[in-house]
C-alpha cells in the first residue's frame, strides 16, 4: 500500500489560514518551523493563484454576516373573496424577490449591516434581476453559483382575503447545488464571517459541515428552518449551533410530536440542548415568540398592531430571524433583546406587501 502523501509546507500554512484567517505571518512561521520570510513567499504565491484573497483583517463591527441558502423568485396571489376549493378564484397579483437567506440579507442590508450572500440562481434574466437588486443595497454576492442549465427558483403563495397563507408551492431543486464542493470553494468568503446564517434549503450534507465547521472555528452558526418537511434535513446531532430559530410546526416536525402545553414545550427545548443546540427560539403565532433561557421556553408577546394595517405574513419570518442575527450581532449575550428587536421587524412586514419593508433602516438599530 502506498504511504498517504505529506502536505507541502504550502498546503500546511494553506490548512492553517483557512482556520483562522486572522493568524499572523509570525505565528505561521512557529507553527510551521519556517522563516518569515518563507511564510510571506508561500503567502504572496497563495494569492497569486486566487486560492487566498489577501489578509483578513476586519474591523469586529465590520465583519460580516455570511448569509448562506435559497434566493428565488416570490409569487403572491391574495384571493379578493372566499376561496373555493377546485374552483378558479379571482386574486390580486404581486411579484418580489423572496427566498429565505436573501430575505435575511436584504433585511440585514436594510439595516446598514455588512453582509454577504452565499446563494444559487440560474443565469436567466430573473437570477441576474436577483443578484443586481441584492448588489445595489449593499449585498456582497462574489462566490454565488450562478447556473446555466437551471431556471431561477420560485414561491408562489396563495392567500386568503386577510393575507393569511393558504398554500405554498415552491421550487427551489437548485439550492440542492449548495453542496460540500461549493463550501470549499467559498471558503474565502465566509472565513471572516462573525455569525454564519443558513436556511434549511440546504441539502443535508452542507448542514452537517457547516456545523462541524462552526465547532472548529470561531464562527456561530445560525440555523432556520423553512418548512416542516425539511426538518429531517437538521440530523439528531445539534453540536455547533449556536441558534436555531423556527415555528411550532417545524419542532413539532423535529420532535416528532406534539407539543400542546409548556411542558411539552420545555421538554423538547430540553431534548434539543441534550443535543448540543445551545439556544432556541420559537415564533408562535399571534402569541409572539419563545426564547431559551436556562431550562425555560419565555414568551414575548409581539407589538400591538390595527389589523386593518396588516397587508400579509410572507417574509415576516425572515424579518423575525434578521432582527434576532442583527441585535446578536451586535451583542451575542442579549437573546431577549434580539428577539424583541425581531419581532419589531417582523411587525413592519406584516404591514407591507413586500416581502421585506421598504420602512428598515439603520435607525432602527439605534
Amino acid at each position: 500500500m502506498t504511504p498517504p502523501k505529506e502536505l507541502s509546507s504550502k498546503e500546511q500554512l494553506l490548512s492553517l489560514v483557512e482556520a483562522n484567517p486572522f493568524i499572523g505571518q509570525q505565528e505561521l512561521a512557529d507553527q510551521l518551523g519556517l522563516s518569515r520570510s518563507a511564510v510571506a513567499g508561500h503567502l504572496g504565491q497563495l494569492t497569486r493563484e486566487g486560492r487566498i484573497l489577501g489578509r483578513a483583517y476586519v474591523l469586529p463591527q465590520r465583519q460580516p454576516i455570511v448569509c448562506i441558502g435559497g434566493t428565488n423568485l416570490d409569487r403572491k396571489l391574495r384571493a379578493v373573496g372566499p376561496l373555493r376549493m377546485g374552483s378558479s378564484n379571482p386574486a390580486q397579483q404581486h411579484e418580489s424577490a423572496g427566498g429565505v437567506a436573501r430575505n435575511i440579507a436584504e433585511n440585514l442590508a436594510r439595516l446598514g449591516l455588512p453582509v454577504h450572500l452565499l446563494t444559487a440562481v440560474g443565469r436567466d434574466a430573473a437570477g441576474q434581476t436577483l443578484l443586481t437588486q441584492l448588489q445595489g443595497l449593499g449585498v456582497d454576492c462574489a462566490g454565488c453559483l450562478q447556473a446555466a442549465d437551471a431556471a431561477t427558483g420560485s414561491y408562489t403563495a396563495v392567500l386568503d382575503p386577510d393575507g393569511e397563507l393558504v398554500l405554498a408551492l415552491a421550487h427551489m431543486e437548485l439550492t440542492d447545488r449548495l453542496d460540500p464542493a461549493f463550501l470549499r470553494q467559498t471558503a474565502p468568503q465566509r472565513a471572516p464571517a462573525r455569525w454564519l446564517v443558513a436556511d434549511l434549503n440546504l441539502p443535508r450534507e452542507t448542514l452537517d459541515e457547516l456545523r462541524a465547521e462552526a465547532r472548529l472555528r470561531d464562527q456561530r452558526l445560525l440555523l432556520v428552518a423553512v418548512s416542516e418537511p425539511k426538518m429531517a434535513r437538521l440530523g439528531t446531532d445539534l453540536r455547533g449551533v449556536e441558534l436555531l430559530v423556527l415555528n411550532r410546526g417545524e419542532l413539532q416536525a423535529l420532535s416528532g410530536q406534539v407539543l400542546p402545553d409548556d411542558a411539552a414545550l420545555r421538554a423538547a427545548w430540553r431534548s434539543l440542548h441534550d443535543a448540543g443546540l445551545q439556544r432556541l427560539v420559537m415564533s408562535d403565532g399571534a402569541a409572539g415568540l419563545r426564547f431559551s433561557e436556562g431550562d425555560d421556553l419565555v414568551l414575548l408577546p409581539p407589538p400591538r398592531l390595527n389589523p386593518a394595517s396588516i397587508r400579509e405574513v410572507t417574509g415576516a419570518g425572515d424579518a423575525l430571524t434578521a432582527g434576532i442575527a442583527a441585535a446578536l450581532h451586535r451583542d451575542p449575550d442579549d437573546l431577549r433583546g434580539a428577539c424583541a428587536l425581531g419581532l419589531q421587524l417582523a411587525a413592519l412586514t406584516l404591514q407591507s406587501d413586500a416581502t421585506v419593508s421598504e420602512a428598515l433602516s439603520p435607525a432602527l438599530l439605534v
